[in-house]
């Protein structure tokens, strides 16, 4: 399926510098000496020719270094974020601004709840009936009408300033905005965060229409799953690009739940010859990306971003 798709909002929140920062974080270095009798640390001088001390390994940075690697061979037509929920593990590789296509539907849909008064006061049935057709079949007709009630482009600044997005600039046609891999887990985290803008109800009703998008649309970063895992949370977006001879866009956001780890991610792309060349590269770079923070974080290993 090939898609083309008020006033000013309080700023009731910003993500914290902290918890966004997608840098690398040092680790400690360790080292011992021994006391003269063989056990212990020595509470004596310091021997004129210490031991020396031998870094940890981080593994994280490794991985993000393979990472950087594998995305930089699609000569920048491939941009990756991931996160960590229950750790810091993290990674962002590639700047530049793709044309979202109907990712952006997910951001219309923050934006519509951000501009209910009182907070988390429910959607009209109508709303909400547009608000699932929009995110879990990806329907056009609601997705315009639903921009038209923020105010198209307006309101999307509006919210995207409230939601601590950076780097994503809203075009009159919706499904031309243009996005980063970073900013697009900017939006996931405010979408998952206690601590966000959204009210629990908000976050919640977001959250399940990503898990109930229809079969055929629940490619992308769900391949990155485990086995089994039906945690996963998903909207993918998908279009042709006139100012690149028609080929493909395909991007991938979404979220996957795990024992050990609760990661956010998004995949965008572009310069594709058909739209499931696009789908391929999109879910191996997803599948790649968490395989590598996955074995960096596991058996107690430094879990850092």
């Amino acid at each position: 399926m090939a898609e083309r798709g008020g006033r000013q909002l309080s700023r009731r929140w910003v993500i914290s510098a902290a918890t966004m920062s997608l840098a690398g974080v040092a680790t400690a270095a360790f080292g011992a000496t021994r006391g003269r009798d063989g056990v212990g640390p020595s509470h004596g001088p310091s021997p004129a020719n210490p031991i020396p001390t031998t870094p940890a390994v981080d593994r994280v940075d490794q991985a993000r270094t393979r990472i950087k690697a594998y995305v930089q061979r699609y000569d920048g037509h491939l941009a990756v974020a991931a996160l960590d929920r229950q750790g810091t593990a993290a990674v962002t590789v590639g700047a530049k601004r793709f044309e979202t296509a109907s990712i952006v539907k997910v951001n219309i849909l923050a934006a519509l709840l951000l501009r209910q008064e009182p907070p988390g006061k429910a959607l009209s049935a109508n709303t909400r009936q547009l608000a699932e057709a929009m995110i879990v079949s990806s329907d056009n007709d609601a997705a315009v009408a639903l921009w038209q009630r923020i105010e198209g482009s307006r309101g999307l600044t509006a919210a995207n300033r409230t939601l601590g997005l950076r780097e994503t600039k809203p075009n009159s046609h919706w499904g031309l905005t243009t996005t980063t891999a970073a900013d697009q887990l900017r939006l996931l985290t405010a979408l998952t965060s206690p601590t966000g803008p959204l009210t629990p109800a908000d976050r919640t009703f977001i959250m399940g229409l990503m898990k109930k998008v229809i079969p055929e649309q629940r490619w992308g970063v769900t391949a990155a799953r485990e086995p089994g895992n039906r945690s996963v949370y998903v909207k993918n977006g998908w279009d042709t690009a006139d100012v690149d001879d028609g080929r493909w866009i395909v991007n991938s956001i979404g979220r996957v739940v795990e024992a050990r780890h609760d990661w956010l991610i998004a995949v965008l792309s572009d310069h594709h010859a058909s739209q499931a060349a696009g789908v391929r590269v999109v879910e191996k770079a997803a599948t790649y990306v968490l395989k590598e923070l996955r074995a960096a974080t596991a058996d107690g290993g430094p879990s850092q971003g």
